[in-house]
Parts: C-alpha cells; sequence; structure tokens
C-alpha cells in the first residue's frame, strides 16, 4: 500500500452557534479515482456542519486528515462516490480505501468496507472530552519555580529567573546566574522506524505538539526507517502521539521512531508495541546552552606558541639568539630543542654587509658576508654604441664591427655580400614576358621567364556553339547553340538544332483519345484503333450479369438465396432470389448438438421460458430433458429452471485483471466454470 507523507496544520477550533466543541479527526483514505469522493457531516435536522471533496487536485492514494471541532450532540457522517463502486479500487486493479473519525482518543466512526456503492451514512455522538488532571505549580516562566506541566497556580512562584551559564568550568561562567541560558530553538532529527521493513499503512500517522503546533508525519518509503528534520523549542513541553487506524491495528507492533538533538547525545527513542491511539512521549526538549569553554594559550602575537583563539592566557615562549636583522647572526631558528620566556640579543656581534658574494658575477663584493640575492651574470660584448654590433646589455668590452652599407638582400639582382647595413637600394627581380608582341607582354617585367604566348584569333566563349579552346583571342567569330532533336526520322526532329540534347522521340501509333477504352498515353500518332467504353457487371455469376460490358463498374450484386416470406421463422431479409421450399414456420425455439432447428410443436415455446440458456449456447443435460419431455419420452417431473450465470471475474488476454475504462478482448469469467470472449471498444 503506497503511503505519502502530508504534513498537516491544525485548524483553529471552530465556534458553532452550541457553543463549545471538541477537536475530530477526520481521516479519508482515497482509492485512485480521488475526484468521485465527496463526505459531509450534519447534525441531527440536517444541518452541514462540515464537509469535503471532491479531491480533484489530490494524487491517487493520498490520505486526507482533516482536524475540526464538532459541537455535542448526535451526527451523521456520510461518504459519497459519483461512480457508484464506492472506495473499492481494487475491484479495477488499485488498492481499496477507508475512513475513520477520532474524537478524544474515541473512534466515533471506522468505514472497513469500501464497497458502498452511490453513498454510506453512519450516526455518531459527538461528545465534550474529560478535562485534564489538575497539576498545581508555579504557571510564570519568569520564575525559577515554574513548572511547565502545571495548569493550576499554587503561588510557589518565589525566585526571579537570572539567566546565563551556570557552569564554573566554562570561561562565560555567571556567578549571579541561577538558570542556564539555553538556545531558544534548534533542529531535531526525526527518525521513523518500522520493524518489517514495509512502512506504515494509510491512517497511521506520528503527531509532535509543542507549543500548540502540531506537526504530523508518515512513514512512506516502504523500508525500516525513514529521516525527517523538525524544529522544536528549547523551552515549552513537547509531546508525541502515535495515531493508529482501526484498519491498521497490526501497525501498533511495528511503528516507532526516534528524537537526536544537535548534539547528537540527546535523543527521544520510542519504541512498539502501541495500544491505539497512544500517547508515547511528553517532556522538555535541549538544544543546548550558551556557555563557552575555556580555550587556554599564549595571547601574544610575537611568541611562536601564539593561539589566536585563546580566551585563557598561557606562559609565551620566544626564539633564542640575535634578534636584530643589522647583525650578521640574526636568525630564527625553529630547529634547536629549546625556548625561553625572554628575547635574547647577547649573540649580535657582526655588522651584516649586504652584496653579492658571489666571485664570478659581474658585480661581484669582496667586502660581502650577507648575499642581497643581486648578483649579474658576466655579459661580453660590443659597448661601442655607433658600432654595427653595439649591445646594450653588454657589461663586459667585446670586438666593435664597423657599418657597411649596400644591399644586403641575396635574392636581390644587386645583392652585396661585404654590407652589413642596408641601404635600401636593393632591385628585386620581376619575372615575367619581356615580347611586346606576345599575348602576355609585361612591361615590369626585368627577368624574362620564357612565359611568352603566341597570339591566337577565335572563339573564346565556352558558352558557344563553334568555341575554339586554342584561341585566346576573340575574333567575333562566336555562334550560340541551338538544342533539339537533329535526327531527322525522329517524331519531333528540328532542322533549325545545331546541337542534339538527347529529346528525340520516335513515331508510337496507337489510340490518342483520353476519353477512349485503350486510350494509349505513350501514343503520339493516332492509329484510328479507339473503342469506347461500355460499362455494366462483367461477373458471370452475379444477379445483374451484363454481357456486352467491356468495364466492370462495381455494380454487381450477389445473389442470395433464401426464403423471401417474413412471416416464416427463417425469413431472410437479405435474399434477393426466392426459394420457397427453404421456408419453415415454428412455435418456438430448440437446439439440438449446436444445430438450430425448429419443431411446429406448442411445447417448444415453453422450452424457451424454461431455458433460454438452450437458444443461446451450447446443448446440456437441460435442454435435452425438456426436448425428451415435448417428444413424449421423458419420465419424472419437470425439469427445473436453470440457474443464472454470473460474471465472477474479468480480464486481458494474459489473464491480468481488466481496469476500469480499459478496451480491447476481454474474457469473460463465470460462476459456472465457463468462459466467453468479447471485444470491448468503448465505455
Amino acid at each position: 500500500m503506497k503511503k505519502l507523507l502530508l504534513l498537516i496544520l491544525l485548524l483553529p477550533s471552530l465556534l458553532f452557534a452550541q457553543g463549545y466543541c471538541e477537536n475530530t479527526l477526520i481521516n479519508i483514505n482515497l482509492d485512485q479515482y480521488p475526484s468521485e469522493t465527496t463526505w459531509d457531516i450534519k447534525d441531527s435536522v440536517g444541518n452541514i456542519l462540515i464537509s469535503g471533496g471532491p479531491y480533484t487536485n489530490v494524487p491517487n492514494y493520498e490520505p486526507q486528515f482533516i482536524v475540526n471541532c464538532l459541537p455535542v450532540g448526535s451526527m451523521t457522517f456520510t461518504i459519497y462516490d459519483t461512480y457508484g463502486d464506492g472506495l473499492e479500487g481494487s475491484l479495477w486493479g488499485g488498492q481499496d480505501g477507508s475512513y475513520y473519525l477520532i474524537q478524544c482518543d474515541d473512534t466515533l466512526v471506522y468505514g472497513s468496507n469500501p464497497a458502498f456503492g452511490l453513498d454510506t451514512t453512519h450516526a455518531f455522538v459527538s461528545d465534550l472530552c474529560p478535562p485534564p488532571l489538575p497539576v498545581p505549580g508555579c504557571l510564570d516562566d519568569d520564575y525559577l519555580e515554574y513548572n511547565p506541566l502545571a495548569n493550576v497556580s499554587d503561588s510557589s512562584c518565589s525566585t526571579l529567573v537570572v539567566y546565563g551559564c551556570t557552569d564554573s568550568t566554562m570561561y562565560n561562567y555567571d556567578p549571579l546566574a541561577n538558570a542556564m541560558d539555553n538556545i531558544v530553538q534548534c533542529t531535531y532529527d526525526l527518525i521513523l522506524h518500522d520493524l518489517i521493513g514495509n512502512g506504515w499503512v494509510f491512517g497511521t500517522v506520528l503527531e509532535i505538539y509543542q507549543d500548540g503546533d502540531t506537526t504530523a508525519f508518515f512513514m512512506s518509503n516502504g523500508g525500516f526507517n525513514q529521516a525527517f528534520t523538525i524544529d522544536l523549542y528549547a523551552v515549552g513541553e513537547v509531546s508525541a502521539k502515535l495515531i493508529i487506524s482501526q484498519q491498521a491495528q497490526f501497525t501498533a507492533v511495528e511503528c516507532g521512531f526516534t528524537l537526536i538533538a544537535p548534539d547528537g547525545d540527546t535523543s527521544i527513542s520510542v519504541q512498539p508495541p502501541f495500544i491505539q491511539p497512544f500517547l508515547c512521549y511528553e517532556g522538555l526538549t535541549y538544544c543546548g546552552n550558551t556557555c563557552e569553554e575555556k580555550i587556554y594559550g599564549c595571547m601574544d602575537s610575537t611568541a611562536y606558541n601564539y593561539i589566536d583563539t585563546a580566551n585563557v592566557s598561557e606562559p609565551c615562549y620566544y626564539y633564542p639568539g640575535c634578534i636584530s636583522p643589522a647583525y650578521l647572526e640574526y636568525h630564527v631558528d625553529t630547529t634547536v630543542a629549546y625556548y625561553t620566556d625572554i628575547n635574547v640579543q647577547d649573540s649580535c656581534n657582526t655588522l651584516a654587509v649586504f652584496g653579492c658574494t658571489d666571485s664570478i658575477a659581474f658585480n661581484y663584493n669582496d667586502l660581502a658576508n650577507v648575499d642581497n640575492g643581486g648578483c649579474l651574470p658576466v655579459v661580453m660584448g660590443c659597448m661601442d654604441a655607433f658600432a654595427f654590433n653595439y649591445n646594450i646589455l653588454a657589461n663586459t668590452p667585446d670586438n666593435c664591427i664597423p657599418f657597411i652599407y649596400g644591399c644586403t638582400s641575396d635574392i636581390a639582382l644587386n645583392y652585396d655580400s661585404l654590407a652589413n647595413t642596408d641601404d635600401n637600394s636593393c632591385v628585386f627581380p620581376i619575372f615575367g614576358c619581356m615580347d611586346p608582341s606576345a599575348l602576355n607582354f609585361m612591361p615590369q617585367a626585368n627577368v624574362d621567364d620564357g612565359s611568352c604566348i603566341d597570339v591566337v584569333y577565335g572563339c573564346t566563349d565556352a558558352t558557344m556553339f563553334n568555341y575554339d579552346q586554342l584561341a585566346n583571342v576573340d575574333n567575333g567569330s562566336c555562334i550560340p547553340f541551338t538544342y533539339g532533336c537533329t535526327d531527322s526520322t525522329a517524331f519531333n526532329y528540328n532542322p533549325i538544332a545545331n546541337a542534339d540534347n538527347s529529346s528525340c522521340v520516335p513515331f508510337i501509333y496507337g489510340c490518342t483519345d483520353p476519353s477512349a477504352l485503350n486510350y494509349s498515353a505513350q501514343a503520339n500518332t493516332e492509329d484510328f484503333s479507339c473503342i469506347s467504353y461500355v460499362y455494366g457487371c462483367m461477373d458471370s455469376l452475379a444477379l445483374n450479369y451484363d454481357s456486352l460490358a467491356n468495364t466492370d463498374n462495381g455494380s454487381c450484386i450477389t445473389i442470395i438465396v433464401g426464403c423471401m416470406d417474413q412471416s416464416a421463422y427463417n425469413f431472410n431479409a437479405n435474399a434477393n432470389t426466392n426459394d420457397s421450399i427453404s421456408c419453415n414456420y415454428s412455435a418456438g425455439c430448440i437446439t439440438g448438438d449446436s444445430i438450430p432447428y425448429w419443431l411446429n410443436d406448442p411445447c417448444y415455446a415453453w422450452v424457451i421460458d424454461i431455458d433460454n440458456y438452450c437458444c443461446d449456447n451450447e446443448w446440456d443435460e437441460v435442454c435435452q430433458a425438456t426436448y425428451d419431455y415435448c417428444e413424449g419420452t421423458w419420465v419424472g417431473p419437470l425439469p427445473t429452471r436453470v440457474a443464472e450465470r454470473k460474471i465472477i471475474a474479468v480480464t486481458d488476454v494474459l489473464g491480468r485483471p481488466v481496469v476500469r475504462g480499459q478496451k480491447g478482448v476481454m474474457i469473460y469469467i463465470y460462476n459456472d466454470g465457463t468462459t466467453e470472449k468479447y471485444l470491448k471498444t468503448n465505455n
């Protein structure tokens, strides 16, 4: 059975004209057709006090919990189903629904039979719940003597509450406080348990109460445990009630729950079995307090053992040795095995000289005793800014080369191999045809590349009929293409065409009249063979056969031989050819050996009244008995009427139950062991 989590906020109590009223829990466990279900509660004179449904926007099987107050008196609860099958969802391959009313922990109404049809009504009496037992005590939570369970003041309030940390071992301990300053609200973990592992059935709910608020939980995962969270106050009584419907009494030995506080230690664990309904827990929650633990440590940020989270001071320790960076002996040594609680400077002896201590470096300083990380490498090069090979990065002199101007490109016609500085005098080769009479003469060329092309005149248009692919100069002689059939023996020969387009069509003789019987769509030349259409029935076995027709028009009528006398029992309304010798006349119906026949005897009319099954179904013993009786061979009393067959199940061809609205082939199973097959196409 499917179970769903539902959060219910209790509705405030309503006031009726009669005055005082009591809260009543109304539970409706829906089937798979929630839109069909409605209900109401009426008083003794028929006034509707509360109603619900139809549940058009509620998922299938979703249980509905409604809490409302009812006045004292006699009432009726009525539940309706518009389809007329009640909450009997199992009839259509689903799950049955149910309903119940609980007031003052007593069950007023319980509907265990879902097959109530269109409606069913239950009478019950609403009454006042017994008042709670008096619990004397201090009712003012501003006093230390406050009792959250008390409901009657006994004037015991005497000591005002002073909130603070009352734990003397904590950092923020307040000696004036007499009440622990607890955290106001926190989130508890709620674990629902099921010992069997199938979850909670419909109608089972855990309600948790605190300060007038109610939260309800349902276990829906079908397992052993399901986790939730719930926000609770640190002050204010909390209670839990497990409500189990009569439909699910067996779950009382399966269900339990655990509430776990934020610290992970304080928990409320409740285990079965329970008696329905059962107040399974009542007490106070705990969310922790505001006390801060003491954190010991050095609070001097210059010490090696400094702790930034410390709130209680402990001795600080420092590194020994010279602590002045101006001396060579300055260091911060964390590898020594001891520390001191004072700074020691008696080891500062040698002043530090910072510089490059690398002897092969360009800027080596033989006086330095502390390397400053600024050593520069030696860079050899020409340091003359007017030389060709001047190196701006050089710090050590090397050979210099003077400037030599000329063309420095080795691909130029005037390349100078001795030049190191280009003077923009380079003349680069330009390859091309240098013959002025050639087609491709290039006047700017300074190197002949042998590419000269002779002039050839002709038609240079590749789209023309006389295109000359050797010509490179058009002489205006181009002739355009004229496409067509160039075969003089063809049907579509074109005498002006100069290019055949493969469109030639041969002469095809035949009937060219589209209205003729033997019209040839391929023919292009008439041969005067056309034949006109003659429409009619061409079936020689048909009633209206036409021997002159050459085209069947679908008018053939099949010969149906039969009795055409409407007074005969075997009159055939479809017959068009009379067979008068086949007409029979009878006073009743009888079936023998599955072959229908008729006898002109009034006795057989009685057979129909005794056993219609003989006329509609197979031959059986009762049919034989009635037949023998009419034939005068029966000895004994008259046979009794055959009991009416009843449908006990409807399945598909695979044996699966049929759901409401299903279409297709269905197997009807009867109480006498017989089956029938039907095709259902609509509702």
